[in-house]
């Protein structure tokens, strides 16, 4: 794992975006088609608008993306297909595959529609964040660090619940749902390349958590540690309580 702390999030994000779009076409130049993993929030504006502004053959990726709440419409701004397809799908030129999570459908039956989707694609290259309670994708602590399924049915956290109230994704904390279909953890590490964007200060505890920390299902995040390839973007409010040595040994 590498860091590279930028002053603010829209450089944190121009620095990922960028540094995505050189993987993306390196995997295309490699194996004729990139295999791609998206994460939704607000961690992923900055980066998610610059790398629609790249230079990318749009036509040769395919997308999965990370997590999506059960039971909420499509309509809802909450939605995390309604947040790619309008943040990312509508901006750029078609794909060669979008396998958007369908929440409105019988979970069991669509982690197995995904599961098999993704195993036929390696992923090259993995943008996901870190949330104010660890969790990676929504492998709320403790998070399972042992299963091979590459999707699963989660129960969410209070803390997780409540940050997407506080993010206003919801008029109320009883309005956000209590379970999502998510990647796994080891899925996400299977990826060959991870990008990790975390802007902003109420991330700095989680931040400051997943890299000091021993790695282990309470702190989600922290097995990004042991990723060979993964780059770690901060602004300097979310890298604000990491250690000097922290940083020192990980800079990029």
């Amino acid at each position: 794992m590498t860091i590279s702390i930028a002053k603010n999030a829209d450089q944190l994000g121009q620095k990922a975006g960028r540094m995505a779009a050189i993987l993306i076409r390196q995997a295309i130049a490699k194996h004729g088609q990139a295999n791609l993993i998206l994460a939704t929030g607000t961690s992923q504006f900055a980066t998610l608008q610059q790398l629609i502004q790249e230079d990318v053959d749009w036509s040769r990726v395919v997308m999965f993306h990370l997590d999506e709440y059960i039971g909420l419409p499509l309509s809802h701004p909450a939605s995390f297909r309604k947040y790619l397809q309008e943040r990312f799908l509508d901006k750029v030129s078609p794909l060669k595959a979008s396998y958007l999570i369908d929440g409105e459908v019988d979970p069991k039956a669509e982690t197995e529609r995904l599961d098999a989707l993704i195993s036929a694609h390696p992923i090259d290259v993995a943008l996901v964040g870190i949330g104010e309670n660890g969790h990676l994708a929504f492998n709320d602590p403790p998070a399972d660090f042992e299963t091979e399924k590459p999707y699963l049915v989660v129960d969410l956290d209070a803390a997780c619940r409540r940050q997407q109230f506080n993010e206003g994704w919801f008029p109320s904390l009883d309005d956000v749902p209590r379970q999502a279909i998510s990647m796994s953890v080891r899925q996400i590490m299977k990826s060959h390349h991870i990008i990790c964007s975390v802007p902003d200060e109420r991330k700095a505890p989680a931040v400051r958590d997943n890299l000091e920390q021993s790695v282990g299902p309470n702190v989600p995040a922290s097995i990004l540690q042991t990723h060979l390839n993964c780059s770690l973007y901060l602004d300097e409010s979310s890298a604000r309580l990491l250690s000097v040595q922290t940083v020192q040994n990980l800079a990029d």
